[in-house]
């Protein structure tokens, strides 16, 4: 994690550690984080998204609680990691999502295969 070398109060002790707070953060805010933007969805949009850090900054302070060897020290220091954390997730979310919003794996075919079957055509001009 990124946030662990750059905010100063954010440390871990091994590489083990640092792997399985990854971990555990990506499985929280899978099921967790989502249940917890919808109880605070009032507050989000009172403060136009930006109580979102706040979510993300004590997702990260969860973690401290769960994994040895990830050390956060403050609420602070959950808040400006939760930031950093979201900066680059942006960032690389950026790479691997397509126009319509969806992630697709990158693939590599070396050939198309043709298909066989039935081609459905619309009886409406403009339309598939």
């Amino acid at each position: 994690m990124v946030a662990a070398s750059l905010i100063s109060g954010i440390r871990y002790d091994s590489a083990a550690s640092l792997i399985g707070a990854a971990l555990l953060l990506g499985i929280l805010n899978a099921f967790l984080r989502p249940i917890l933007l919808l109880l605070m969805a009032p507050l989000i949009i009172l403060t136009l998204g930006i109580f979102i850090f706040v979510v993300n900054g004590l997702m990260l302070l969860l973690v401290n609680q769960f994994v040895h060897g990830f050390h956060v020290d403050s609420f602070g220091s959950a808040f400006w990691g939760a930031i950093l954390i979201s900066i680059v997730s942006w960032i690389l979310s950026a790479f691997f999502r397509g126009s319509d919003g969806r992630v697709h794996p990158l693939t590599h075919h070396t050939r198309m295969r043709q298909v066989k079957g039935r081609v459905v055509r619309s009886s409406k001009p403009g339309e598939l």
